[in-house]
């Protein structure tokens, strides 16, 4: 038996190539999308497109840091009381049995 390659090159090599395609179409948009708002009169256009360029990335900074307040306070919350986490594991199961219907009747009939 050939030896493959292991599991985490295989994953680490997509997620690079993932990270060069999302790259790649973020520069294209970005220099698509930012030109629009530059103040030519005002000078500094690099520095104009930076700022412009670093405004998503600090509102994706605060939304994501909030999210991951809110997932901790959520979570300790949660699993102080045995009764709050089974009732948490029983809207999960029913999440997916209403999927699992939902797939059910409205599949392909294939």
């Amino acid at each position: 038996m050939i030896p493959g390659p292991s599991v985490l090159f295989v994953v680490g090599r997509a997620l690079a190539h993932g990270r060069r395609t999302a790259l790649a179409t973020v520069l294209v948009f970005f220099a698509a999308v930012l030109p629009q708002f530059v103040n030519h009169a005002a000078g500094h256009l690099p520095v104009q497109m930076m700022a412009l360029g670093l405004v998503p990335v600090v509102i994706g900074l605060i939304t994501d840091t909030l999210w991951g307040l809110g997932a901790a306070a959520a979570r300790s919350w949660l699993t102080r009381s045995e009764r709050r986490l089974s009732g948490v594991g029983g809207a999960g199961g029913l999440a997916l049995i209403g999927l699992g219907v939902t797939v059910a009747a409205t599949g392909r009939a294939d």
